[in-house]
């Protein structure tokens, strides 16, 4: 408490008992001393004092501000709360924030590098020491770079959490090693966004929007559901208009004005649709089109027949959507033909203010499924609503990615089992075919680290994964890098404990609205340290003020990189070697310093005008608001300097001159295009990042690598297509990605108040399909897939379209029974009560294997348990859902990679042996499936016989030269 004047999260005063204030958090200048009551005591008056510390939330990828409460009287961690200062989620926070500190306090938790006995799998494992750990790592990686064999080391990440620190690191290894969780995740919606604007994610101004257009679930759990949802709802309030496209009706749908469930996969015939109809009424932006798409390629390619002038576009266009009528979207995605127009009139109204939104959902699920954002950014475009107040733009123009201090030059050589030749326009790399790439004998791992990553549950045919990481012959040394077990680190050689989002560095900044802002994920008890006086010397590390002996990344890197190069002659160490003190291990406050002073704008003189170091100043306050204009990057004009070196072409595009190339040949473009600017207007400007340097209507991109079919925005019939489907019968669609609010992929997983509130998930299911197909009310349901079957409650609900059934991804954890497992896993845990690792969320599990069948069963429920935290012995839930991933296919889209999660399946009630949780799968049939997605792909080379276009972007994008195919 305090006696100053404040306000509620409105901005007006308010005045509590005894006159004191009320506000929605302490003021910055009281963190580092603040005084409140117990409210748990009240009506005592017990005061408590704390020492506050910023740091950024790690429990999903929109890196919200979080504030840790320290007890200045026991040196703990109490609890956490929104973050005032952080610009994004501006100290507000969803339910899965302020669970950090279930994560911190975990009694279940690893706490000290733990090295395998036994075979993979056993459970047998021993504590070492971090000397033991990186000596032993470090020793394979520095003998396969000696031997050449670099693409034998892998760092396989989910959610990274940071912006670019361990592709650095892997650049200075001199390995192309990084590999993601990409295309399980967004790849889709990348290339449709991508092969628009060059950007692979939009950045909506949602707070200014007039008419809002959300494909899935977003407000409720998108991408970056809390600071989006919060400027959605205040732009309802004011009078914008919200539209979401689901066939389930989420919370999102049900706060919308016009809840649209169209079939999976045909809401892009609902988008051209109301592009029609916007084209029809004449309510489009003539003079934006005119001026930044690539309309004179679009004429040429598609209608040599027209006149090649502006007006033959609207005549191209009417005649291109013409069959996408409001009857036709009707008919084909079951929704109402007189809803669209209603739509459609207010969508032609909101010129330069309508802002939309697609991610997963449609994109994810579908065949084709990245035509949906080419779709949904053509109504964007034709209203001009790009780079506006209130429009969608870029990502890149709304996030910050700061260099880091010694950069290493790029690799130079490329790695297929990544990036393999039937995929160069896949974003990003192919993760989840890496186990059948490694049995077809592609290549091998020598040393593979898993990150913020769970493959075996995450990925579909986790059990082709488990086949994989149980062979050494194909993983030699798998690491896992982790806060806690998983059903992967499992299956691990070293399981390393990784600090959550108060244990450890990162930087991270998204397009979470029209603005720039930088977080700093920061190790709360070592400010706390600091705070106090404590000296913090070079050589401190983070893992002596965490719990145990729990470390962060940064710094396992650092120390890891120079044990593999400790005398220099490998020419790695110099990457991680102090600026001031030549011979000794750069810092983390070296780093970040570096960082903060020079490349993050503004930042040293406002933390100059603080009195504050630049470092200083971010540790004080978690997060900063870069200052500039959020909008009209395209239209900036480029200054004569930057156009040194640069000819413009016949296209309008300004590129370096030939002799400026970096190139091993003179037919091999520049790395990247090389483009700097476009003539737009009697000047050159700044454009967008693509080929042309405007929006391509039509990408020359898809057409010159293959695919010149789907070079304009249309419609990919889904794998699941509602027509192709014998729905008469069994068959119905499974949606099996929706989000819940409360929990976010494995991370959350150890979480007790997110368990509590969510710790089942059962199928969602139209009360018509229920009666037709004969499912009981709560009855056990057997979905059959095309590699196996899992057994799964049923749940009746008119909120969800009929042919169609939903269950979310987030459950149906599992942990191998611990009575099984040696007498060298128990103690794994902090409780060390000779058990085997629990968890909230994992009931225990039992798999055989017999041939190529393998089947899990559950072994029991979630039970309570006894550990330091009493509440392990409240644990009142039994239901840890169902892993139904284990029992899909590799679907991967054969343009983007994305796996394309929707599922055709059978559905019906259970068999007499059926139980809940049961999942059975043949991975004969799964390598059927895998390679008969893999012969719809049309391999590189592409033109100039590249493996990739230049300009496409790509983690740790290697020199030019690599792009080349050896021939």
């Amino acid at each position: 408490m305090t006696d100053r004047p404040a306000a509620d999260i409105a901005g007006s005063p308010h005045s509590g008992p005894d006159g004191i204030g009320l506000r929605a958090a302490p003021p910055h200048e009281q963190w580092h001393h603040w005084t409140e009551l117990d409210a748990a005591s009240w009506p005592e008056r017990i005061e408590r004092n704390y020492t506050l510390v910023p740091t950024t939330c790690f429990n999903c990828e929109a890196a919200c501000g979080l504030v840790a409460y320290i007890d200045r009287d026991t040196d703990e961690v109490v609890r956490f709360e929104g973050n005032p200062e952080h610009p994004a989620s501006r100290g507000r926070n969803c339910a899965k924030g302020p669970a950090t500190i279930n994560q911190v306090h975990d009694t279940e938790r690893i706490l000290y590098p733990l090295r395998r006995t036994g075979e993979r799998g056993g459970g047998g494992w021993e504590r070492v020491s971090w000397d033991e750990a990186l000596t032993e790592i470090a020793a394979r990686i520095r003998t396969a770079i000696v031997e050449d064999r670099r693409d034998e080391i892998m760092y396989h990440v989910g959610r990274a959490g940071e912006d670019g620190y361990t592709e650095r690191v892997l650049t200075a290894w001199g390995i192309d090693g990084h590999n993601s969780h990409t295309n399980v995740c967004s790849s889709n919606a990348r290339v449709g966004y991508t092969t628009w604007m060059g950007h692979d994610r939009p950045s909506s101004d949602f707070a200014n929007a007039e008419v809002i257009f959300l494909i899935s679930s977003h407000l409720e759990a998108g991408h970056y559901f809390n600071p989006h949802a919060q400027r959605i709802i205040e732009a309802q309030q004011r009078g914008a208009t919200v539209i979401c496209v689901d066939p389930r009706l989420s919370n999102t749908g049900a706060k919308a004005d016009h809840w649209l469930p169209a079939w999976p996969g045909t809401e892009p015939v609902l988008l051209l649709s109301l592009a029609h109809l916007l084209l029809e009424a004449g309510t489009w932006d003539r003079a934006f089109v005119h001026r930044w798409t690539n309309w004179q390629t679009y004429l040429a390619k598609t209608r040599p027949d027209l006149p090649p002038t502006f007006e033959s576009v609207e005549v191209a266009l009417r005649d291109a959507y013409a069959r996408y009528t409001p009857e036709r979207a009707a008919q084909l995605c079951g929704v109402d033909a007189d809803e669209l127009r209603k739509i459609a009139a207010a969508i032609g109204g909101a010129f330069g203010r309508f802002a939309s939104h697609n991610w997963r959902a449609a994109g994810a699920g579908n065949l084709g499924g990245w035509q949906t954002a080419r779709c949904l950014f053509l109504l964007n475009v034709l209203t001009g609503s790009v780079g506006t107040v209130g429009g969608t733009t870029g990502a890149g123009w709304h996030k910050i990615k700061p260099a880091p201090p010694l950069r290493p030059p790029p690799v130079g050589h490329w790695n297929e089992l990544s990036w393999p030749r039937e995929y160069p326009l896949s974003h990003h790399e192919m993760s989840i075919l890496l186990p059948h790439f490694l049995r077809e004998g592609r290549g091998r791992l020598d040393t593979y680290f898993t990150r913020v990553y769970n493959p075996v549950w995450t990925n579909p045919d986790g059990f082709s994964w488990l086949e994989a990481l149980s062979d050494p012959e194909r993983v030699g040394c798998h690491v896992s890098l982790t806060p806690t077990w998983s059903e992967t680190a499992w299956f691990a050689d070293y399981v390393l404990p990784m600090g959550v989002g108060s244990e450890r560095h990162d930087l991270a900044s998204f397009e979470t609205h029209a603005g720039q802002w930088l977080g700093f994920r920061q190790p709360v008890m070592r400010r706390y340290a600091e705070l106090r006086g404590q000296e913090l010397g070079p050589d401190s590390r983070t893992h002596e003020f965490n719990p145990g002996e729990v470390w962060e990344e940064n710094e396992f890197w650092i120390d890891l990189s120079w044990r593999i190069d400790p005398d220099g002659s490998l020419g790695i160490r110099r990457w991680f070697e102090s600026p001031s003190r030549p011979g000794e291990p750069i810092s983390i406050d070296e780093y970040y310093e570096a960082i903060f002073t020079d490349e993050v704008p503004g930042l040293a003189d406002d933390a100059a005008a603080a009195g504050q170091t630049p470092l200083e100043f971010m540790r004080d306050r978690g997060a900063y608001a870069v200052r500039g204009d959020p909008y009209g990057h395209h239209e900036r004009v480029v200054q004569p300097s930057q156009l040194a070196g640069t000819v413009l072409g016949d296209d309008a595009v300004y590129r370096p001159q030939r002799d400026t190339i970096r190139a091993t040949t003179a037919s091999l473009p520049p790395l990247g295009d090389g483009s700097v600017a476009v003539q737009v207007a009697g000047a050159a400007r700044h454009g967008f990042p693509t080929p042309s340097r405007k929006l391509e209507l039509y990408s020359t991109t898809l057409a010159d690598w293959g695919w010149p079919e789907h070079a304009t925005p249309g419609w990919i019939p889904s794998h699941v297509h509602w027509q192709q489907l014998d729905l008469a019968g069994t068959e119905r669609i499974l949606l099996p990605t929706f989000r819940i609010p409360t929990l976010i992929h494995t991370r959350s997983a150890n979480s007790k108040w997110l368990s509590e509130i969510s710790h089942r998930h059962p199928l969602w299911i139209h009360p018509s399909d229920a009666e037709a197909l004969g499912i009981e009310v709560g009855g056990l349901v057997r979905i059959t897939t095309r590699i196996g079957h899992f057994v799964i409650s049923a749940w009746r609900t008119e909120g969800i379209r009929p042919g169609v059934v939903a269950a979310s991804h987030h459950m149906g954890r599992w942990r191998l029974d611990p009575a099984a497992a040696s007498d060298g896993a128990r103690g794994s845990g902090s409780n060390g009560d000779g058990g085997g690792p629990r968890s909230w969320a994992g009931g225990p599990a039992e798999i055989d294997l017999e041939g190529t069948v393998w089947r899990m069963r559950r072994t029991g429920s979630m039970t309570p348990f006894a550990s330091d935290d009493p509440d392990t012995e409240r644990v009142w839930w039994n239901d840890t859902g169902v892993h139904q991933n284990l029992t899909f296919s590799v679907q991967p889209d054969p343009i983007s990679g994305m796996q394309c999660w929707h599922q055709r399946v059978h559905v019906g009630p259970a068999q007499a042996d059926d139980r809940y949780g049961d999942v059975t799968v043949d991975t004969a049939r799964a390598r059927e499936a895998y390679e008969e997605w893999l012969a719809m792909t049309r391999p590189a080379p592409g033109p100039g016989g590249l493996r990739r276009p230049l300009w496409l972007s790509r983690p740790m994008k290697p020199q030019a030269e690599a792009y080349r195919f050896d021939v």
